[in-house]
């Protein structure tokens, strides 16, 4: 290599272009690697990408396991160690995500409500208010069945209930509160004078509405493995079960 101003200069011979920045090789026949910033940043950007991505699959599985526990055995029987050691961590690995229970449990809630609000959005775009009802109403007993632990937690569980002001979910937004969702629904059900003359809570309609079908997911989960009683497919109860409970809140049209 040869000296200029002082430094050394990779000469043609010994520094080879590379994407970005050069190769030389020293007196000592060491190779030196320069790279420029426009190579560096994108080893940067995907190392942190990494750890990000490592970092939320942690969460995840953190999560996870505490819905199972806490929906197995109670909330207040399970203890942080004890999530810990169900995916192979140290308790001080846990507590670096979750400081406490209390909080593991309102992140929990939080997902687990948002992904229920998920399941409803894309019935946002029915403009039949009573026919959005009847599909949220399905919709529901089908999340409750496609995911028995979240259900069991969320509606089964007895655990502390967060402030509302706690959460990230805005009370009231149907687009973010799956009860706002469907009381929506009633609500415009009741302005167009969908529903019997009689019936002006909009609340009340809502939780009728959805007293049914927990009934009808919290029976599945509980007691379909029983012996005693010939039970009928889930789906097809669904069915039946929302188109009764409709035609019983719905006016009546002249025949």
């Amino acid at each position: 290599m040869k000296m200029v101003g002082g430094e050394k200069e990779p000469s043609s011979a010994y520094a080879p272009k590379t994407k970005g920045g050069l190769i030389a090789v020293d007196e000592t026949g060491t190779r030196l690697y320069f790279l420029t910033l426009l190579e560096f940043m994108p080893m940067v950007m995907q190392s942190k990408e990494r750890r990000t991505k490592a970092k939320e699959a942690l969460r995840s599985k953190i999560l996870d396991a505490a819905r199972t526990l806490f929906a197995q055995r109670g909330y207040e029987a399970v203890t942080m160690r004890e999530i810990a050691r169900q995916i192979s961590y140290t308790a001080t690995a846990l507590y670096y995500h979750f400081p406490d229970k209390e909080t593991l449990l309102r992140e929990l809630c939080e997902t687990d409500f948002r992904s229920l609000s998920d399941y409803f959005r894309r019935l946002g775009r029915i403009l039949d208010p009573v026919e959005r009802i009847r599909k949220t109403s399905l919709a529901y007993v089908n999340f409750g069945l496609e995911y028995p632990q979240h259900y069991r937690l969320m509606f089964m569980t007895p655990h502390p209930e967060p402030h509302p002001d706690q959460y990230r979910i805005e009370r009231g937004n149907p687009d973010e509160d799956a009860y706002a969702f469907l009381h929506t629904a009633v609500q415009e059900a009741i302005a167009e004078g969908r529903f019997r003359p009689e019936l002006k809570d909009s609340n009340l309609i809502a939780q009728i509405i959805w007293s049914g079908v927990h009934g009808l997911v919290a029976l599945h989960l509980t007691k379909t493995e029983s012996r005693w009683i010939d039970w009928r497919p889930a789906g097809r109860t669904a069915d039946l079960l929302t188109e009764t409970l409709l035609h019983g809140l719905l006016r009546k049209t002249p025949t």
